[in-house]
């Protein structure tokens, strides 16, 4: 192995260092965890306005940083006609054909070609693709052919704006610092980066999922066309997402799916992922799973502190936000309350990220009368607030592998989670061995709140069962999920690349 200035280079899209939590704990917690390895961070962004600062300060052991904004002055220069390649369209055709149907095969040498070529005068430059003859005539092409009874217009403005970034990042591209290997930590325009410089390098490309882009971006894009359909249209037969509009999303599938050609090993954090990879297009061979883990040894001191007797105080750790479905949180302890007086609900997150919805939060303890219980506590100290709780409950509508269910284990206390991402594979385990430990809170279904209310009342009103979710969840996190297994599996996986 040559000496380089990298050994990995991370390719993050809008978290890390610029953004806490999620994500962004978790690579910082990879670059300190393995200080024998080089890193460099190429950070993809919207616009520079849409970030405060680094949240992090980085480890000796990152050697390099650099930021783009993808949609921060994408213009690309005063129109002016040009011939263009066609041979170079011929052969991007081909690509998109098999975006539209992957069961007619994947052409490695094809879409190498394709990709290598964006930005290049021998392939096809931004320019080339904005004003040349041979794009206007493929993009009037595949009107006539795929949705002649759509807007042109539409049509046309979404072609440009889905490849105004692709150019960019093939610009990017040329100008990253020689590495070992590039690991993306999502698909989407990380992953596209990626897949360019894997081939223009050779160099490996290794994904690790959290959660799966594409069907975020669908979620996203679902609710924003419909809701415009909504807002405009009379005629309920006609709230249906127009060609452009699908178009959209089919964009995002087959980003996904030329990202998992081009990436090896896979990674997801729990299994239903995996499988959701798989179907998305992933080869099943080239998957595996490596869950999140953390520093136990912090957490058991936390179990000191703890009280006698289980603490009737119910704890929420995370952003005061919709995805988090605080509201259905709020519901919940009405019930609680209701046959528990005593009970306090604590709501433990930084409020700044959506202010109305804080306002309509706080709004809603007060018509419901929890003034007196529920608690709005801002950002705090986690080694603080632990000790305290005697349960602790996620009422999200979305999540990947929440790390705060681990730390909750590790700390001596049961969870009550919606049946999100992993969250029942942490909670009742993964494998017939891990089940056999038995559960370690319980499950509920999403936006539910007297489901929450049953299951948080089913506990602490049960000691025997809640002792024995305590150690259901210690004796898991221990045995599962620590974070040597995951700095282990990830050293091994950077050394075979490195050395491939």
């Amino acid at each position: 192995m040559t000496d380089r200035s990298a050994d990995i280079t991370f390719l993050l899209e809008g978290t890390y260092p610029f953004v806490r939590g999620g994500v962004s704990g978790w690579v910082h917690q990879i670059i300190q965890g393995l200080p024998q390895f080089k890193f460099s961070l190429v950070f993809l962004g919207s616009k520079p306005s849409d970030y405060d600062g680094q949240k992090y300060s980085l480890p000796d052991n990152v050697v390099h940083l650099e930021c783009h904004y993808l949609w921060d002055d994408i213009s690309i220069s005063k129109p002016k006609a040009c011939q263009g390649n066609r041979h170079y369209f011929q052969d991007a055709e081909k690509l998109h054909d098999w975006f539209r149907n992957p069961g007619i095969g994947y052409n490695e040498n094809l879409a190498r070609k394709v990709l290598t070529g964006m930005g290049k005068k021998s392939g096809c430059t931004a320019k080339d693709f904005f004003y040349s003859e041979a794009a206007w005539e493929q993009i009037c092409a595949d009107h006539q052919r795929f949705c002649a009874d759509d807007s042109f217009i539409n049509y046309l403005w979404s072609i440009r704006a889905m490849h105004a970034p692709l150019f960019k990042l093939a610009s990017i591209a040329k100008r990253v610092p020689p590495t070992g290997t590039f690991h993306s930590i999502s698909t989407g325009f990380a992953g596209f980066l990626g897949t360019i410089l894997c081939n223009q390098t050779g160099r490996p490309l290794i994904l690790t999922e959290h959660g799966i882009y594409t069907k975020e971006r669908k979620i996203d894009l679902q609710s924003i066309f419909i809701k415009e359909h909504c807002d405009y249209l009379d005629d309920a037969l006609e709230k249906g997402m127009k060609y452009y509009e699908q178009l959209w999303i089919r964009y995002f599938e087959a980003i996904g799916r030329l990202i998992y050609r081009n990436s090896n090993p896979i990674i997801s954090l729990y299994e239903r992922n995996r499988q959701r990879q798989i179907a998305d297009g992933a080869e099943a061979e080239r998957t595996k799973v490596i869950p999140n883990g953390m520093k136990i040894e912090q957490f058991i001191a936390l179990r000191d502190q703890r009280q006698n007797k289980i603490p009737a105080v119910i704890g929420l750790l995370g952003r005061i936000v919709p995805i988090k479905d605080i509201k259905t949180f709020i519901r919940a302890m009405r019930s609680v309350v209701f046959q528990l007086p005593q009970v306090e609900a604590w709501l433990i997150g930084p409020e700044e990220e959506d202010p109305q919805y804080v306002r309509e939060c706080k709004s809603l303890v007060k018509n419901l009368g929890l003034e007196q219980n529920v608690r709005f506590l801002g950002f705090q100290k986690i080694s603080d607030i632990l000790p305290q709780l005697g349960l602790l409950v996620l009422t999200s509508i979305s999540e990947a592998f929440p790390l705060v269910i681990l730390e909750a284990y590790a700390s001596g206390i049961p969870v009550v989670t919606t049946d999100v991402g992993g969250c029942r594979e942490i909670i009742e385990g993964n494998s017939e061995e891990d089940r056999a430990l038995g559960s370690a809170g319980i499950v509920v279904p999403i936006a539910d709140p007297e489901a929450t209310a049953r299951a948080c009342l089913a506990l602490l009103t049960d000691e025997s069962r809640w002792y024995a979710a305590q150690r259901a969840g210690i004796t898991r996190v221990e045995r599962y999920y620590t974070e040597d297994m995951v700095l282990s599996s990830y050293a091994t996986i950077y050394t075979e690349a490195l050395n491939s």
